[in-house]
């Protein structure tokens, strides 16, 4: 409870501080640099944030396309070998036929 009552108190004084800072010009132009810098630096952040937000998502889909692409040759290889099958049965089934 007691850190937490610092804590108000430092926030309090704090923006005591800027107002009083703000009103003198020197201070005013400080205090509109810093806000630039800040700005700034959010710009470069979010930049950064959507860059590596596009990349993921290209490599998301390049992911599904060849997951999309090995699944399709699966079920063409499971058709392939369902077809053998049943000729290989109807072959056996033909050659049992004509031997009776």
């Amino acid at each position: 409870m007691k850190n937490a009552l610092w804590f108000v108190l430092g926030v309090a004084g704090g923006f005591v501080a800027a107002h009083v800072v703000n009103k003198d010009p020197r201070g005013h132009e400080m205090l509109a640099e810093v806000d630039a810098r800040i700005s700034e630096f959010a710009d470069r952040i979010g930049d950064a944030y959507r860059e590596q937000e596009a990349r993921i998502e290209g490599l998301a889909a390049d992911v599904k396309g060849a997951a999309s692409d090995a699944l399709d040759s699966a079920a063409d290889a499971a058709s392939d070998v369902a077809d053998a099958a049943r000729d290989a049965v109807a072959k056996a089934k033909s050659a049992a036929d004509s031997s009776d």
